[in-house]
């Protein structure tokens, strides 16, 4: 599974999903262009010391990611992208290991003339109680739907925890 974030423009927030791909070993994808650079301090220090546990790779544009996939020549590649637009809620997805979770930057989303070239059965929505609210912080919604496929695809079982410290 692969996390793509499209065109990305907040770097708290690209470091706190670094964070999160980095704890589940789920490759991250930044799709250019970007509004900071990577090796920015205000990512780095979202992402703590865990920068070198995470997969990450950064494309020039949303084909140079595709053609990263050379599984598409014996599967079909399914991408999923989350989107206010969604027709379906995130948890109504039947996600597999081979899956792409795709998400626009943090002020417009994924832009329409790229949604456009997918079939809206591929488009995704966290409901939101309050109208009134466009969005929830991308971090968050990253963690959404990752824990919800590694939900459905049971990715934390048996689940390892940790011991606590004796005295």
């Amino acid at each position: 599974m692969d996390i793509v974030l499209y065109s990305p423009e907040i770097p708290q927030n690209t470091g706190s999903i670094a964070r999160s791909c980095a704890a589940t070993c789920t490759p991250l994808h930044l799709i250019r262009p970007m509004k900071f650079e990577i090796d920015e301090k205000k990512v780095r220090r979202a992402g703590l010391d865990y920068w070198p546990y995470v997969d990450l790779t950064i494309h020039e544009t949303w084909d140079a990611y595709v053609s990263t996939k050379p599984g598409a020549l014996f599967e079909p590649l399914r991408y999923w992208f989350f989107t206010k637009w969604g027709t379906a809620p995130y948890y109504h997805a039947k996600f597999h290991p081979e899956d792409t979770l795709v998400f626009g930057n943090e002020t417009s989303g994924l832009p329409e003339e790229f949604l456009q070239k997918f079939p809206e059965s591929q488009y995704l929505a966290i409901p939101m109680a309050q109208p009134e609210v466009r969005s929830i912080n991308l971090s968050n919604a990253v963690s959404i739907a990752l824990y919800e496929a590694r939900r459905q695809l049971k990715l934390d079982e048996p689940f390892h925890m940790r011991k606590r410290p004796v005295g």
